[in-house]
């Protein structure tokens, strides 16, 4: 047995035992609960300095956008397939998903938001990087993803972000967004 398929037997044996531990592994891989936090965050953001906001929440947006499209595109290009299809004895609580896995779109799209606002306002890494690590286990708890493809996903995504971070400080200075990040 690989190192690989040993770490995703290692987590995903704990999945069907602890209902609390399944349905915290559920509540961070549903993108559709990211909605209310988004909402709160642009909210105090726009509170905070809203010419900031209506700068750079769209291009965190269409950054998110963006990096969903390149994840997915390698996946069909690498089609590495999914540890819930290979390995079939996993502890499956949720459906495997779409065939291919490599990279975690979620550890993608997450840390690309993290490293966009890291960049923005540095002491947001003290919640937004934790989040990334959580949803990352998550996903080879459920079974969805190897450890590698969470990781690429992270390394992927947070160059994008503080890539994307990095153009609209050096580029955007007279429309509202200083060099000097606040945070």
């Amino acid at each position: 047995m690989s190192m690989e398929d040993w770490l995703v037997r290692t987590l995903n044996d704990l999945a069907g035992q602890m209902a609390w531990l399944d349905r915290w592994a559920l509540n961070f891989s549903d993108p559709d609960l990211m909605w209310g936090p988004c909402l709160l965050l642009t909210a105090y953001w726009l509170w905070r300095s809203w010419r900031e906001a209506l700068l750079a929440a769209p291009v965190l947006a269409a950054l998110i956008g963006l990096v969903d499209f390149i994840g997915a595109r390698i996946k069909d290009f690498v089609a590495r397939p999914r540890p819930c299809l290979a390995l079939p004895d996993l502890h499956q609580i949720q459906a495997c998903g779409k065939t291919f896995g490599f990279p975690s779109n979620h550890a993608v799209n997450s840390a690309a938001a993290a490293a966009f606002l890291q960049m923005l306002y540095p002491r947001s890494a003290w919640v937004s990087w934790p989040l990334v690590g959580l949803i990352g286990c998550s996903r080879v708890y459920l079974g969805a993803h190897y450890v590698t493809d969470v990781l690429a996903g992270w390394m992927i995504g947070g160059l994008l972000g503080a890539g994307a971070a990095w153009v609209l400080l050096r580029y955007a200075p007279r429309r509202g967004l200083s060099h000097r990040p606040i945070g």
